[in-house]
């Protein structure tokens, strides 16, 4: 509780993103002892993310009253929970979270860093964080934009596109086990819930002291997709989202002869039959030399959480 009697969430899924934490999320819901917003990010707790942020229709909670809100239709019996993968790499999220509930229980989902790199990139081009479509390229220009160049115009959050911080795990870890004891925190390994998803589910639900024999329906992780056309994605974000001069044309345009309802619908219509496609298979030899190049992160991580990942995500055989 608060100082105000207003409930505060008794445990976060802080991250990764496409590691899992939507088919998480989806399956807690449905649990009758759990009670999650309907919006699955909030965001509040990372306020570097309320920056620049892209619109939303739920928007994003400015203060803790609206924050706190969201989860007032939960009953007084279940335990409340939100989900923002990007908690786990965010800089201020971990003693945010401390300073709000500090017998929070965190869940973080952990996956093999070339594979998690490639997926990230991917999801940031669909959601326009990123403009530059060639992974490779993107990698390449991380120097520049930590340095605060080559960045895109209409980038959201430039900090999410230095993409080796992401996979800074033992550091990303270690953020919140300096305000979270050890066993507050379930660290999950992606490879393991995808394999099984219904028994890491009811490992969670024993982690969160809630029926792990409650029924389930296991739901799939989300399909990484790829953009097509660079210049359509363009016309398509900025009608949806409303920059510029030419987003207002075309919006005025559509207004004056389709209902709003129709509009999203189009708009939908057009992400998912013109604008994605499933990803190409990916560059091997990238994929290699990410390999050698995050293979310290593993061996660090395997340590960290005494377990052999090294093995697991078959980097005993990375030079």
């Amino acid at each position: 509780m608060t100082d105000g009697g207003r409930r505060v969430p008794d445990f976060f899924i802080v991250g990764h993103a496409k590691s899992g934490t939507t088919a998480l999320y989806h399956m807690l819901r449905g649990h009758p002892q759990i009670f999650m917003p309907e919006g699955k990010e909030p965001w509040y707790l990372a306020r570097e993310l309320h920056v620049r942020a892209p619109p939303r229709r739920e928007g994003i909670a400015q203060t803790l009253d609206e924050y706190l809100a969201l989860f007032e239709r939960a009953l007084p019996t279940q335990r409340i929970g939100e989900a923002s993968a990007l908690y786990l790499w965010s800089p201020t999220a971990a003693d945010a979270i401390a300073q709000l509930q500090p017998r929070a229980k965190i869940i973080a989902i952990l996956r093999e860093p070339a594979s998690f790199l490639r997926s990230l990139h991917l999801q940031l081009v669909e959601s326009y964080v990123e403009t530059e479509t060639d992974f490779a390229k993107a990698l390449a220009l991380e120097d520049a934009r930590r340095e605060g160049r080559e960045i895109p115009t209409h980038t959201y959050w430039p900090q999410t596109l230095l993409y080796s911080d992401h996979v800074r795990y033992v550091e990303l870890l270690e953020r919140f086990h300096r305000v979270f004891a050890r066993e507050q925190m379930l660290v999950l390994i992606y490879e393991d819930f995808k394999r099984d998803n219904e028994g890491t589910l009811r490992t969670v639900m024993r982690f969160l002291e809630v029926d792990d024999q409650a029924p389930v329906q296991v739901v799939e992780a989300n399909p990484t997709m790829s953009v097509r056309s660079q210049r359509v994605h363009e016309l398509v974000h900025a009608v949806s989202v409303g920059h510029g001069p030419l987003s207002v044309a075309v919006k005025g345009a559509l207004k004056t002869v389709t209902p709003t309802g129709l509009r999203r619908k189009a708009l939908r219509a057009t992400q998912a039959n013109v604008v994605y496609r499933s990803p190409p298979p990916p560059d091997e030899l990238l994929m290699a030399q990410l390999r050698r190049r995050y293979k310290p992160q593993v061996v660090a991580l395997s340590e960290y959480l005494d377990r052999d990942l090294v093995r697991l995500w078959g980097y005993d055989d990375v030079d």
